[in-house]
């Protein structure tokens, strides 16, 4: 059976379906994700029978039955929600221990009654992209820092939605050929170390983001361009950490298998 993965940007388009701020609903949005990684079965009539083969996690079932936006999460949910993304690692552990120790302040209580709110989950959803790089007490300072008051929404420079739809949309459009490696083109192959084009490109691209935000000073736009930064970085830095763990469980699981 093949499982129903979803790639970060299209996490956040169904985040927004379900936040009911977009015009797709949940349904649509799960739909295209799917149409995307299956052009070649649909376009020789095979649509049925891929999609039979097809695991449909049993989180996203809750979601297509859902009769109206903006419900809650239990963390049960949002750990099965986090596991659908690619080459994310979520445990029921780790996500209780932020919402109850780590990072308590910062998520705060569940905002729907016992249940965390669409807006809560993407802040879990950021959390866990950026420990692929910052330790939790940086996380705390930066996150803290552009959300405000993290139990006052009105009060922030970027929502926790905008801001997880945000990396997540300028990484894909940086990955054209989809390979979880952000694209450097232009460069001469025969000089070294071109890290700092890369950074140059990423920066580029995400001040012009930060740049159309409105109601925020040059500061301001600046906290939230570099918080965007971090966050794509922490992500490619995602992808080369599950490679390897793959490559170790490979060696140790074959080991004197024959």
């Amino acid at each position: 059976m093949e499982t129903f993965y979803l790639t970060r940007k299209q996490m956040g388009a169904l985040l927004l379906s379900l936040r009911g701020i977009t015009d797709k609903t949940p349904l649509a949005t799960l739909q295209e994700a799917w149409v995307k990684s299956h052009k070649t079965d649909i376009e020789h009539g095979k649509s049925l029978g891929a999609f039979i083969s097809t695991s449909l996690p049993p989180v996203f079932e809750k979601i297509i039955k859902m009769k109206q936006t903006n419900q809650g999460f239990s963390l049960t949910d949002i750990v099965s929600l986090g596991s659908q993304i690619e080459y994310t690692h979520f445990s029921i552990t780790s996500v209780q221990n932020w919402v109850k120790r780590d990072f308590k302040d910062l998520i705060g209580p569940p905002r729907i009654g016992k249940k965390y709110s669409i807006d809560q989950t993407a802040i879990l959803f950021i959390i866990d992209d950026l420990k692929a790089t910052l330790d939790f007490e940086s996380i705390r300072k930066l996150l803290t820092l552009v959300f405000n008051d993290p139990q006052d929404v009105a009060d922030d420079w970027i929502s926790p939605l905008k801001l997880y739809k945000a990396y997540s949309s300028i990484f894909e459009e940086l990955d054209q050929n989809n390979d979880q490696v952000l694209d450097l083109s232009g460069h001469d192959s025969g000089i070294r170390n071109h890290d700092h084009m890369l950074e140059n490109l990423i920066k580029q691209r995400v001040d012009e983001y930060a740049g159309t935000l409105e109601g925020l000073n040059d500061e301001q736009k600046e906290a939230v361009s570099n918080t965007i930064f971090i966050a794509m970085v922490s992500v490619q830095t995602s992808y080369f950490q599950s490679l390897a763990k793959r490559f170790l469980n490979a060696t140790l699981f074959l080991q004197r298998l024959s």
